[in-house]
């Protein structure tokens, strides 16, 4: 065994070889492309989709149809997890972490070239739908990896804190995402009221964030081709522990983890998809829409809202780091998902059409995306925490990825069906319920800030 690797005699995991900073920003901008892809998608879901790649008739069916190409990725997700935790396990996390990206990129750009209904017909929606199956598995071992390359590298004690750093890759592509979008709208004048589809915007101004996507991947992955593997995952090797089915070998050995993990993730998702795509579509909807009664907020003025929202989520996630390294996982999340169980409850005074404002809906947006960051933040930390080396991509990315069907995939759509037929109050219900879920988790779930990593 090389004593490069070498696990010293106090226990403590050897630093890694390339420099700290080449780390974060591997971890961070990985993340930051995926969740820009990602974003784009979900603004497109909202905005252009609906009109452009489904036959022409009622608005809610298409917009459904349109939420349904979106939650197709997060069932995708799972199936990225498997396939891509199967070689980080295996081969190793940097040459997977390359795969994932270059899986993701080519199918955001392809989207961007992508013909419409009335171009092709059905092959429209067919090809969306594709397309978008594929960003699902590539987002589904991204994720995984970025954490593991975060927390298989971090000092003792300091782990939350470095897995912090991929999370931030969220709100970082999702303000770029979003900025962009609303740069081409500015620039177009396009209204999401108003506006024909032989619009500018629907024309060939939505394709441009999908197109510019590639530049992103090829930086992305210049930084990440310059990595080494994680000390962690060497001493495995060295040791003869890597496993030739990690996939049957989690279910073997931490399928109680894979539950734990995938209830202690559904209240992040459910809040996320809630304050970023479906509250887009409620948001900037006409005020006499069949599908229940928007807020009609211009599309301009909305997106700068959320541009500012966000701005809570990326600052209090390096907050949620600190919070989780000093007091522990489990504490910490159980007062943040507390938290988020009230702001469930408090969506009818926020977001009531009879009551609501832009200055409402930017102090209901700011406390949700705040929450999102406190709640996100040590994940990346938690999730690797709950499994052993050998099947640790895999585990986590299950977990992860699970927790993104039940919480996100179907957010938007039963949300949107919630205000059609009760009000936007029970979508809070609906978040406080998810978040209820999460919270018995945690009390269930072991403190896991002090679980060595070097384990099999």
């Amino acid at each position: 065994m090389s004593s490069a690797h070498t696990v010293a005699a106090d226990g403590a995991i050897p630093a890694p070889q390339v420099p700290r900073s080449r780390i974060v920003i591997a971890s961070m901008v990985g993340t930051s492309i995926e969740f820009f892809d990602f974003y784009i998608y979900a603004t497109a879901a909202v905005l252009v989709f609906p009109r452009l790649f489904f036959p022409a008739g009622n608005d809610t069916t298409a917009l459904l149809a349109s939420f349904a190409t979106f939650g197709l990725a997060f069932i995708a997700r799972p199936v990225g997890s498997i396939l891509f935790g199967h070689f980080g396990d295996r081969i190793g996390r940097k040459a997977t972490l390359v795969g994932s990206l270059l899986t993701m990129g080519v199918a955001t750009f392809a989207i961007g070239l992508l013909p419409t209904y009335a171009a092709v017909g059905l092959w429209a929606p067919a090809l969306l739908a594709i397309m978008r199956f594929t960003q699902g598995v590539g987002l589904g071992g991204e994720w995984s990896g970025a954490a593991l390359l975060a927390t298989e590298t971090a000092k003792p004690g300091k782990r939350a804190w470095a897995a912090m750093y991929p999370q931030l890759g969220a709100p970082i592509g999702f303000f770029f995402a979003n900025g962009i979008f609303l740069l081409i709208v500015i620039a177009t004048g396009y209204d999401s009221v108003n506006s024909g589809t032989d619009h500018a915007f629907l024309t060939w101004g939505w394709r441009i964030p999908f197109l510019l996507s590639a530049i992103m991947v090829i930086i992305g992955l210049y930084v990440r081709l310059k990595l080494e593997e994680t000390p962690v995952f060497k001493l495995a090797v060295e040791r003869g522990q890597k496993v030739k089915t990690p996939l049957a070998q989690v279910f073997k050995t931490s399928w109680r983890q894979l539950i734990i993990g995938t209830f202690v993730m559904l209240a992040t998702y459910t809040l996320f998809y809630i304050m970023t795509t479906w509250v887009v579509s409620y948001g900037t909807g006409k005020v006499s829409d069949v599908n229940g009664p928007k807020l009609a907020i211009p599309y301009t003025d909305f997106l700068e809202l959320q541009l500012i929202a966000v701005l809570f989520f990326a600052a209090l996630i390096p907050v949620a780091g600190l919070l989780a390294d000093k007091y522990g996982r489990r504490p910490t999340l159980i007062v943040i998902t507390s938290a988020i169980v009230l702001f469930g409850l408090s969506f009818h005074w926020f977001a009531d059409p009879s009551s609501a404002s832009a200055g409402k809906m930017l102090v209901f947006m700011c406390v949700g995306l705040g929450l999102m960051g406190l709640t996100f933040g040590p994940m990346s930390a938690v999730l690797p925490e709950l499994f052993p080396t050998n099947v640790r991509y895999t585990g986590s990315g299950i977990s992860y990825n699970t927790a993104s069907i039940l919480g996100a995939a179907v957010a938007p759509f039963i949300a949107t069906w919630l205000v059609s037929s009760y009000g936007v109050g029970w979508v809070g219900v609906y978040l406080a319920i998810a978040a209820s879920l999460t919270l018995i988790s945690l009390i269930i779930m072991k403190e896991t800030r002090d679980q060595s990593l070097d384990s099999v």
